[in-house]
Parts: C-alpha cells; structure tokens; sequence
C-alpha cells in the first residue's frame, strides 16, 4: 500500500506543494476566506503573515511585546491577530492566531532569486494541529482532518 492510499484511508487530504527557485515548498491557503500565496516552514513555530496583508486578510492586530527571531537575523518587532480561519485544500481551522512581521526581507530574497513574493508562512502550529506528514520526494503535505 502507498503512502498516499494509507494516509487517504486514514481520513488524511493531500496537499500539492510547488518547489521554488529557493528551494522553499509554496502552499495555497486562505486566510479568513481570502487567498493567499505562502512558504511552508517547518522550523517556523508560528504561522505569519506581513504587516502589508493586514487589510488584505481582515485581519484584527494587537502590539505584541514578543519578539520573532530568524536564521541569522535580529529579533523582529511583531503584533498578533487572534482568532481567523485558515483554509488549506479541506483542511480548516477556526480561531488561530497568525503573528504579523515584516515579511520585506523575505520577499526581497524570493524577488532576487527569481520566485515570487508570498503573503506569508504556514509554520508548525498548523502543521501539528493538522499531524503533517510531508513527502518530499512526491511534493505533498498530508493533513488530517
């Protein structure tokens, strides 16, 4: 039996991932029922989106005195928006916090390796709500519902 036929019995969806030129995997989701281009992340513990989306997503920001961190950059100012709705493929969750940072230095690096912009990153708090399992010879994320 294949990954794919186990997981789909076991009430799992399957999920494309497309490889860009960073070798990053992008993923389509919604957001409080907008669409949205976003880099899977697994070493992301929170799922963001960039202060430039805030009207895009209807999102509701609150000043966060927590700070996010990067490979290799300095901490990063961030505010946080409770309670929206996620949409990947079937897969939904309702009242998740999303955490706003800038996304500018991000978006810089995909535009210069020739990928495009994204509106944000799907981090592990989706993931482990959802028990990802990711293949990546076959470029699926596999969600439970």
């Amino acid at each position: 039996m294949s990954l794919k036929a186990f997981l789909l019995n076991k009430k799992y969806i399957s999920i494309k991932l497309k490889k860009i030129a960073t070798n990053h995997f992008e993923i389509k989701a919604k957001i409080n029922g907008i669409k949205g281009r976003f880099i899977l992340d697994t070493g992301a513990s929170n799922s963001c989106v960039g202060f430039d989306e805030i009207e895009t997503f209807g999102l509701k920001t609150e000043d966060s005195e927590h700070k996010a961190a990067g490979a290799g950059s300095a901490e990063i100012d961030t505010q946080i928006s409770k309670k929206n709705k996620i949409e990947i493929s079937d897969f939904k969750i309702k009242k998740i916090p999303l955490v706003l940072i800038d996304l500018a230095h991000i978006n810089n690096a995909l535009t210069k390796q020739e990928a495009k912009p994204v509106n944000g990153i799907i981090g592990a708090d989706v993931l482990e709500k959802g028990n990802a399992i990711i293949d990546y010879k076959k470029r699926k994320l596999y969600l439970s519902k």
